[in-house]
């Protein structure tokens, strides 16, 4: 897409497509518009970078819907200080969303190629304090805990597949995950606050699921 295209583009994606969707946080609109997102946009889909829709990156995973990534930095609520846990790195556009709001981000990947790719996009943008990991989040914690924010990418079947990122929050620390199966899911905002979570349902949605979380157990630190 030439320039001005591309521009109009990213503009429509904000104003149109997620403004209107119930996102009116204006500092997450303004890292998503300040982000290139068709940079991590495989080239034979670049022309449907800013659609509405999921997008494939290859092994198996999908790049999620730019509504579905505004909703989760809404919810957040990051401050400029938080430490961040990302699930599932994917393209690495919302890792480089989440490394525009917070002090640091650690984004594990279970597929070693999206991980390197993602990586070299970052570092492309001059993008510093995120740091992409090839583990599977899913086996125990993740080095580097506890995390003021932790943003997971895929759906988990039930609450109790939530457990083990919950326990990986810091006191005060805000956990976005999607519980359920489809066709009914739930995004939910799990707030913790000392040894007590609340739960906040923000919306119904549909989300592929965690690779592997079928056959995960809960663990504790």
């Amino acid at each position: 897409m030439e320039k001005n295209n591309v521009e109009l583009a990213r503009f429509n994606m904000i104003e149109q497509q997620i403004r209107p969707w119930n996102v009116p946080d204006d500092r997450a609109l303004e890292q998503m518009a300040a982000i290139p997102r068709e940079q991590f946009v495989p080239e034979q889909f670049r022309g449907l970078a800013f659609s509405d829709t999921e997008l494939p990156i290859g092994e198996g995973q999908k790049m999620l819907a730019p509504r579905i990534e505004a909703h989760i930095l809404q919810a957040l609520n990051i401050e400029s200080d938080d430490r961040i846990l990302e699930v599932g790195t994917g393209s690495g556009y919302l890792t480089a969303c989440l490394a525009g709001l917070g002090a640091r981000v650690i984004s594990v990947e279970i597929h070693k190629n999206l991980s390197n790719q993602a990586a070299e996009r970052l570092a492309s943008l001059g993008i510093k304090n995120a740091e992409c990991r090839t583990a599977d989040a899913l086996a125990g914690p993740i080095n580097g805990g506890p995390f003021d924010i932790i943003a997971v990418s895929g759906s988990v079947p039930n609450s109790d597949q939530a457990e083990q990122f919950k326990v990986q929050l810091s006191d005060g620390g805000r956990l976005f995950i999607v519980i359920g199966e489809a066709p009914v899911m739930q995004m939910q905002l799990i707030t913790r606050t000392g040894s007590s979570f609340e739960t906040e349902t923000i919306m119904q949605t549909e989300l592929t699921p965690l690779e592997g979380v079928t056959y995960c157990k809960p663990f504790s630190l």
